[in-house]
Protein backbone atom coordinates (compact mmCIF):
# COMPACT_ATOMS: atom_id res chain seq x y z
CA UNK A 1 0.00 0.00 0.00
CA UNK A 2 3.17 2.31 1.41
CA UNK A 3 4.70 1.26 -2.71
CA UNK A 4 1.12 2.73 -4.29
CA UNK A 5 0.74 5.53 -2.97
CA UNK A 6 4.18 6.38 -3.39
CA UNK A 7 3.91 5.45 -7.06
CA UNK A 8 0.68 8.12 -6.85
CA UNK A 9 2.09 10.61 -5.23
CA UNK A 10 5.40 11.19 -7.71
CA UNK A 11 2.81 10.95 -10.71
CA UNK A 12 0.29 13.73 -9.10
CA UNK A 13 3.71 16.19 -8.42
CA UNK A 14 5.40 14.95 -12.17
CA UNK A 15 1.42 16.09 -13.13
CA UNK A 16 1.75 19.37 -11.11
CA UNK A 17 4.84 20.03 -12.17
CA UNK A 18 4.24 19.57 -16.04
CA UNK A 19 0.99 21.69 -15.89
CA UNK A 20 3.18 24.72 -14.03
CA UNK A 21 5.75 24.56 -16.60
CA UNK A 22 2.74 25.65 -19.24
CA UNK A 23 1.16 28.79 -19.76
CA UNK A 24 -2.09 27.50 -20.40
CA UNK A 25 -3.31 23.52 -19.69
CA UNK A 26 -6.59 22.81 -21.39
CA UNK A 27 -8.06 20.12 -19.38
CA UNK A 28 -10.15 17.41 -21.54
CA UNK A 29 -12.16 14.80 -20.63
CA UNK A 30 -13.46 11.28 -21.78
CA UNK A 31 -15.02 8.44 -20.84
CA UNK A 32 -13.00 5.91 -22.55
CA UNK A 33 -10.01 3.92 -20.79
CA UNK A 34 -6.20 4.43 -21.11
CA UNK A 35 -5.27 3.74 -24.33
CA UNK A 36 -8.59 3.94 -26.12
CA UNK A 37 -8.07 5.52 -29.85
CA UNK A 38 -10.01 8.52 -28.98
CA UNK A 39 -7.93 9.16 -25.13
CA UNK A 40 -4.70 8.72 -27.58
CA UNK A 41 -5.40 11.04 -30.04
CA UNK A 42 -6.14 14.03 -27.50
CA UNK A 43 -3.18 12.88 -25.49
CA UNK A 44 -1.19 13.24 -29.59
CA UNK A 45 -2.82 16.84 -30.08
CA UNK A 46 -1.61 17.77 -26.60
CA UNK A 47 1.70 16.50 -27.90
CA UNK A 48 1.23 18.69 -31.22
CA UNK A 49 0.12 22.00 -29.26
CA UNK A 50 3.36 22.26 -26.62
CA UNK A 51 5.61 21.44 -29.56
CA UNK A 52 3.88 24.21 -31.83
CA UNK A 53 3.62 26.64 -29.14
CA UNK A 54 7.49 26.13 -27.41
CA UNK A 55 5.70 24.22 -24.04
CA UNK A 56 3.18 27.19 -23.69
CA UNK A 57 -0.10 25.51 -24.39
CA UNK A 58 -0.12 22.02 -23.02
CA UNK A 59 -3.78 19.24 -22.94
CA UNK A 60 -4.18 17.12 -19.42
CA UNK A 61 -6.73 14.57 -20.33
CA UNK A 62 -8.81 12.57 -17.56
CA UNK A 63 -9.75 9.30 -19.19
CA UNK A 64 -12.55 6.72 -17.59
CA UNK A 65 -14.70 9.37 -17.47
CA UNK A 66 -12.97 10.87 -14.44
CA UNK A 67 -14.67 14.10 -14.69
CA UNK A 68 -17.99 12.26 -14.91
CA UNK A 69 -19.96 10.65 -17.81
CA UNK A 70 -20.88 12.01 -21.24
CA UNK A 71 -24.33 14.05 -20.28
CA UNK A 72 -22.35 15.48 -17.07
CA UNK A 73 -19.40 16.34 -18.55
CA UNK A 74 -21.03 18.37 -21.54
CA UNK A 75 -22.89 20.64 -18.97
CA UNK A 76 -19.47 21.20 -17.00
CA UNK A 77 -18.17 21.43 -20.79
CA UNK A 78 -20.76 24.20 -21.76
CA UNK A 79 -19.97 26.30 -17.97
CA UNK A 80 -16.26 25.99 -18.53
CA UNK A 81 -15.42 23.42 -16.24
CA UNK A 82 -14.17 21.30 -18.52
CA UNK A 83 -12.17 22.76 -21.73
CA UNK A 84 -12.16 19.54 -24.29
CA UNK A 85 -14.27 16.97 -24.28
CA UNK A 86 -14.48 14.10 -26.61
CA UNK A 87 -18.09 12.44 -26.92
CA UNK A 88 -20.61 10.74 -29.15
CA UNK A 89 -22.66 12.72 -31.15
CA UNK A 90 -25.70 10.55 -29.93
CA UNK A 91 -25.73 12.53 -26.66
CA UNK A 92 -25.95 15.74 -28.07
CA UNK A 93 -28.53 15.42 -30.06
CA UNK A 94 -31.15 17.11 -28.28
CA UNK A 95 -28.24 20.12 -27.58
CA UNK A 96 -26.90 20.84 -31.27
CA UNK A 97 -30.13 19.72 -33.34
CA UNK A 98 -27.37 19.14 -36.73
CA UNK A 99 -25.99 16.32 -34.64
CA UNK A 100 -29.15 14.00 -35.31
CA UNK A 101 -28.57 13.53 -38.94
CA UNK A 102 -25.46 12.12 -38.53
CA UNK A 103 -27.15 9.53 -36.19
CA UNK A 104 -29.87 8.21 -38.32
CA UNK A 105 -29.50 4.80 -39.65
CA UNK A 106 -27.58 4.36 -42.89
CA UNK A 107 -27.14 7.91 -43.73
CA UNK A 108 -23.42 6.88 -44.64
CA UNK A 109 -23.13 4.19 -46.88
CA UNK A 110 -19.83 3.44 -45.45
CA UNK A 111 -16.82 4.62 -42.75
CA UNK A 112 -15.46 6.00 -45.83
CA UNK A 113 -18.34 8.11 -47.38
CA UNK A 114 -18.81 9.29 -43.61
CA UNK A 115 -15.33 10.30 -43.71
CA UNK A 116 -16.00 11.91 -46.87
CA UNK A 117 -18.84 13.77 -45.27
CA UNK A 118 -17.60 14.99 -41.76
CA UNK A 119 -13.99 15.94 -43.56
CA UNK A 120 -15.80 18.33 -45.71
CA UNK A 121 -18.43 21.59 -46.21
CA UNK A 122 -20.90 19.42 -44.57
CA UNK A 123 -18.91 18.24 -41.12
CA UNK A 124 -17.81 21.92 -40.89
CA UNK A 125 -21.45 23.10 -40.79
CA UNK A 126 -22.61 20.61 -37.98
CA UNK A 127 -19.29 21.85 -36.14
CA UNK A 128 -20.62 25.69 -36.48
CA UNK A 129 -23.81 24.42 -34.89
CA UNK A 130 -22.50 23.93 -31.85
CA UNK A 131 -21.05 27.79 -30.51
CA UNK A 132 -24.48 28.78 -30.75
CA UNK A 133 -24.96 26.32 -27.75
CA UNK A 134 -21.50 27.27 -26.24
CA UNK A 135 -19.38 25.01 -27.79
CA UNK A 136 -16.70 25.03 -30.17
CA UNK A 137 -16.81 21.72 -32.34
CA UNK A 138 -13.20 20.87 -33.48
CA UNK A 139 -12.95 18.24 -35.00
CA UNK A 140 -14.40 14.45 -35.74
CA UNK A 141 -13.23 10.58 -34.61
CA UNK A 142 -14.25 7.66 -35.37
CA UNK A 143 -17.14 5.15 -33.68
CA UNK A 144 -16.89 2.41 -35.32
CA UNK A 145 -19.85 0.80 -37.61
CA UNK A 146 -22.74 -0.67 -36.02
CA UNK A 147 -24.06 -3.97 -37.00
CA UNK A 148 -26.12 -7.13 -35.92
CA UNK A 149 -25.28 -10.36 -33.99
CA UNK A 150 -27.56 -12.74 -32.78
CA UNK A 151 -27.99 -16.42 -31.16
CA UNK A 152 -30.23 -17.81 -33.27
CA UNK A 153 -29.77 -17.59 -37.46
CA UNK A 154 -27.62 -15.64 -39.52
CA UNK A 155 -29.23 -12.47 -40.92
CA UNK A 156 -28.74 -12.15 -44.38
CA UNK A 157 -31.94 -10.22 -45.34
CA UNK A 158 -34.58 -7.72 -43.94
CA UNK A 159 -37.65 -10.90 -43.17
CA UNK A 160 -34.37 -12.19 -41.02
CA UNK A 161 -34.79 -9.69 -38.69
CA UNK A 162 -38.64 -9.65 -38.23
CA UNK A 163 -40.07 -10.76 -35.19
CA UNK A 164 -36.15 -11.10 -33.27
CA UNK A 165 -35.42 -9.08 -29.64
CA UNK A 166 -32.63 -6.93 -30.49
CA UNK A 167 -31.22 -4.92 -27.69
CA UNK A 168 -30.62 -1.52 -28.66
CA UNK A 169 -29.80 1.68 -26.90
CA UNK A 170 -32.33 4.07 -24.89
CA UNK A 171 -33.01 6.12 -28.10
CA UNK A 172 -35.99 6.55 -29.61
CA UNK A 173 -34.07 6.93 -33.19
CA UNK A 174 -32.79 3.32 -32.81
CA UNK A 175 -35.94 1.93 -30.73
CA UNK A 176 -38.22 3.42 -34.71
CA UNK A 177 -34.94 1.72 -36.71
CA UNK A 178 -35.62 -1.67 -35.38
CA UNK A 179 -39.79 -1.31 -35.33
CA UNK A 180 -39.40 -0.64 -38.94
CA UNK A 181 -37.19 -3.10 -39.16
CA UNK A 182 -39.86 -5.68 -38.31
CA UNK A 183 -37.33 -6.50 -35.27
CA UNK A 184 -38.40 -6.13 -31.74
CA UNK A 185 -36.39 -3.57 -29.74
CA UNK A 186 -35.37 -3.96 -26.52
CA UNK A 187 -33.65 -0.93 -24.45
CA UNK A 188 -31.37 -2.57 -22.45
CA UNK A 189 -27.76 -1.66 -20.27
CA UNK A 190 -25.09 -2.65 -21.90
CA UNK A 191 -23.61 -4.56 -18.93
CA UNK A 192 -26.94 -6.64 -18.99
CA UNK A 193 -26.53 -7.71 -23.04
CA UNK A 194 -24.40 -10.86 -22.24
CA UNK A 195 -26.77 -12.37 -19.90
CA UNK A 196 -29.75 -11.40 -21.38
CA UNK A 197 -28.54 -13.42 -24.87
CA UNK A 198 -26.97 -16.47 -22.83
CA UNK A 199 -30.17 -16.79 -21.27
CA UNK A 200 -32.93 -15.91 -24.08
CA UNK A 201 -34.06 -12.97 -22.92
CA UNK A 202 -32.96 -11.32 -26.22
CA UNK A 203 -31.76 -13.10 -29.22
CA UNK A 204 -29.35 -10.53 -29.81
CA UNK A 205 -27.99 -6.86 -30.38
CA UNK A 206 -25.88 -4.58 -32.56
CA UNK A 207 -22.23 -3.41 -32.26
CA UNK A 208 -18.95 -2.55 -33.74
CA UNK A 209 -16.16 -5.22 -34.01
CA UNK A 210 -13.93 -4.02 -30.86
CA UNK A 211 -17.19 -3.29 -28.42
CA UNK A 212 -19.03 -7.28 -29.74
CA UNK A 213 -15.23 -8.75 -29.42
CA UNK A 214 -13.85 -6.92 -25.99
CA UNK A 215 -17.88 -7.73 -24.21
CA UNK A 216 -17.35 -11.00 -25.11
CA UNK A 217 -21.24 -11.33 -26.87
CA UNK A 218 -19.53 -13.26 -29.91
CA UNK A 219 -19.39 -16.08 -27.43
CA UNK A 220 -23.17 -16.10 -27.20
CA UNK A 221 -24.21 -14.93 -30.37
CA UNK A 222 -22.30 -16.23 -32.94
CA UNK A 223 -23.64 -14.69 -36.45
CA UNK A 224 -22.24 -11.27 -37.03
CA UNK A 225 -24.15 -9.44 -40.00
CA UNK A 226 -22.10 -6.44 -41.49
CA UNK A 227 -24.74 -4.41 -42.49
CA UNK A 228 -23.46 -1.21 -40.92
CA UNK A 229 -26.70 0.44 -40.19
CA UNK A 230 -25.22 2.99 -37.71
CA UNK A 231 -22.07 4.77 -38.36
CA UNK A 232 -22.31 7.53 -35.28
CA UNK A 233 -18.90 9.60 -35.76
CA UNK A 234 -17.66 11.30 -32.41
CA UNK A 235 -16.69 15.17 -32.17
CA UNK A 236 -14.08 16.43 -29.74
CA UNK A 237 -15.37 19.96 -28.88
CA UNK A 238 -14.17 23.05 -26.37
CA UNK A 239 -15.68 25.22 -24.16
CA UNK A 240 -17.02 28.56 -25.61
CA UNK A 241 -15.60 29.90 -22.31
CA UNK A 242 -12.26 28.77 -22.53
CA UNK A 243 -12.14 29.07 -25.89
CA UNK A 244 -12.74 33.14 -25.56
CA UNK A 245 -10.11 33.36 -23.16
CA UNK A 246 -7.54 32.37 -25.88
CA UNK A 247 -5.89 34.55 -28.14
CA UNK A 248 -6.63 34.59 -32.40
CA UNK A 249 -3.54 32.75 -32.91
CA UNK A 250 -3.64 30.39 -30.08
CA UNK A 251 -7.10 29.75 -31.26
CA UNK A 252 -5.87 28.57 -35.12
CA UNK A 253 -3.29 26.40 -32.98
CA UNK A 254 -5.51 24.54 -31.57
CA UNK A 255 -8.29 24.64 -33.94
CA UNK A 256 -5.05 23.05 -36.35
CA UNK A 257 -3.64 20.53 -33.73
CA UNK A 258 -7.12 19.27 -32.83
CA UNK A 259 -7.58 18.70 -36.98
CA UNK A 260 -4.40 16.97 -37.17
CA UNK A 261 -4.77 14.31 -34.67
CA UNK A 262 -8.07 12.70 -36.57
CA UNK A 263 -5.41 11.19 -38.51
CA UNK A 264 -4.00 9.59 -35.86
CA UNK A 265 -6.56 8.47 -34.12
CA UNK A 266 -8.21 6.56 -37.07
CA UNK A 267 -4.92 5.20 -37.53
CA UNK A 268 -4.88 3.98 -33.86
CA UNK A 269 -9.12 2.66 -34.66
CA UNK A 270 -8.27 0.60 -37.48
CA UNK A 271 -5.75 -1.15 -35.87
CA UNK A 272 -8.24 -2.05 -33.05
CA UNK A 273 -10.72 -2.95 -35.39
CA UNK A 274 -8.46 -5.85 -37.03
CA UNK A 275 -7.34 -7.23 -34.03
CA UNK A 276 -10.90 -7.63 -32.81
CA UNK A 277 -12.19 -8.74 -36.19
CA UNK A 278 -9.57 -11.45 -35.84
CA UNK A 279 -10.45 -12.71 -32.78
CA UNK A 280 -13.88 -12.74 -33.59
CA UNK A 281 -13.27 -14.90 -36.72
CA UNK A 282 -10.55 -17.08 -34.95
CA UNK A 283 -13.37 -18.22 -32.73
CA UNK A 284 -15.02 -19.65 -35.15
CA UNK A 285 -17.97 -16.57 -35.66
CA UNK A 286 -20.33 -16.69 -38.67
CA UNK A 287 -19.79 -13.65 -40.18
CA UNK A 288 -22.19 -12.42 -42.92
CA UNK A 289 -20.25 -10.09 -45.46
CA UNK A 290 -22.93 -10.29 -48.36
CA UNK A 291 -25.83 -8.44 -48.06
CA UNK A 292 -28.14 -6.45 -49.68
CA UNK A 293 -28.33 -3.12 -47.63
CA UNK A 294 -31.20 -1.38 -49.90
CA UNK A 295 -34.05 -3.14 -48.39
CA UNK A 296 -32.71 -2.26 -45.42
CA UNK A 297 -31.84 1.24 -46.18
CA UNK A 298 -35.30 1.91 -48.01
CA UNK A 299 -36.98 0.65 -44.44
CA UNK A 300 -35.76 3.83 -43.08
CA UNK A 301 -37.84 5.65 -44.35
CA UNK A 302 -40.77 6.52 -41.60
CA UNK A 303 -38.06 6.72 -39.14
CA UNK A 304 -36.74 9.38 -41.29
CA UNK A 305 -40.36 11.18 -41.52
CA UNK A 306 -40.60 11.02 -37.80
CA UNK A 307 -37.30 12.56 -37.18
CA UNK A 308 -35.68 15.14 -40.22
CA UNK A 309 -38.69 17.46 -39.49
CA UNK A 310 -37.01 21.04 -40.11
CA UNK A 311 -35.95 22.61 -42.94
CA UNK A 312 -32.46 22.83 -41.85
CA UNK A 313 -32.00 18.90 -41.39
CA UNK A 314 -33.87 17.86 -44.39
CA UNK A 315 -31.14 19.47 -46.34
CA UNK A 316 -28.17 18.30 -44.43
CA UNK A 317 -29.52 14.79 -45.35
CA UNK A 318 -30.08 16.35 -49.10
CA UNK A 319 -26.66 17.23 -48.69
CA UNK A 320 -25.36 13.64 -47.56
CA UNK A 321 -26.78 11.23 -49.80
CA UNK A 322 -25.54 13.50 -52.64
CA UNK A 323 -22.20 13.10 -51.59
CA UNK A 324 -19.82 10.42 -53.72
Amino acid sequence: MLKTLTTALVASVAMIATASACEITLKSSDTHPDGYPTVEAVKYMGELLKERTDGRICVEVFHSAQLGEEKDSIEQTKFGVIDLNRVSTGPFNNIVEETKVVSLPYIFKSVDHMHRVVDGPIGEDILKGFESEGFIGLTYYDGGARSFYNSVKPIKSIDDLKGMKIRVMQSDIFVDMMSALGANATPLAYGEVYSSIQTGVIDGAENNWPSFESSGHFEVAPNYTLDQHLIVPEVLVMSKISWDKLSPEDQALVKQAAKDSTPKMRELWAAREKVSEEKVREAGVNVITEIDKQPFMDAMDSVYEKHVTSDKLKDLVKRIRATD
